[in-house]
C-alpha cells in the first residue's frame, strides 16, 4: 500500500510563507509519477494547486501562479509546495497527490490557515 505522508502547514499571517513536504512510501511509484497538491476549502470542491511531472514540468492554478513553487528530490521521494505570499482565500485543507497511469494516491490532508 503506497501511503503519502504530509507534513507543514498550519497557522500564518497574510503575507507570510508555509512550506509543505510529502513523502511518498514507493520509491518506484513516487518516480514516475505526476505529483499534484489540491486543496478543498469549506463548501468548495477540491482543486489543483500545482503539480510536477516526473520530469519536472510543472503546472499551476491561476490563483497561486507567481506565490507557489512546487518542487520534487527524486532521491528523497518527497514533493515539495513552497507557498509565498499568502492570502485568506489560500484557507483551506491542502493534499499531496501521486498520479500514475490508473492509479491515484492521496495524502491525509492538512489545514492551513491563513489570518488577515
Amino acid at each position: 500500500q503506497v501511503q503519502l505522508v504530509e507534513s507543514g502547514g498550519g497557522l500564518v499571517q497574510a503575507g507570510g510563507s508555509l512550506r509543505f513536504s510529502c513523502a511518498c512510501s514507493s520509491g518506484s511509484i513516487f518516480s514516475e509519477s505526476v505529483m499534484g497538491w489540491y486543496r478543498q476549502a469549506p463548501g468548495k470542491q477540491r482543486e489543483l494547486v500545482a503539480s510536477i511531472s516526473s520530469t519536472g514540468s510543472t503546472d499551476y492554478a491561476g490563483s497561486v501562479r507567481g506565490r507557489f513553487t512546487i518542487s520534487r528530490d527524486n532521491a528523497k521521494n518527497t514533493v515539495y509546495l513552497q507557498m509565498n505570499s499568502l492570502k485568506p482565500e489560500d484557507t483551506a485543507v491542502y493534499y499531496c497527490n501521486a498520479r500514475l497511469r490508473f492509479s491515484t494516491y492521496w495524502g491525509q490532508g492538512t489545514q492551513v490557515t491563513v489570518s488577515s
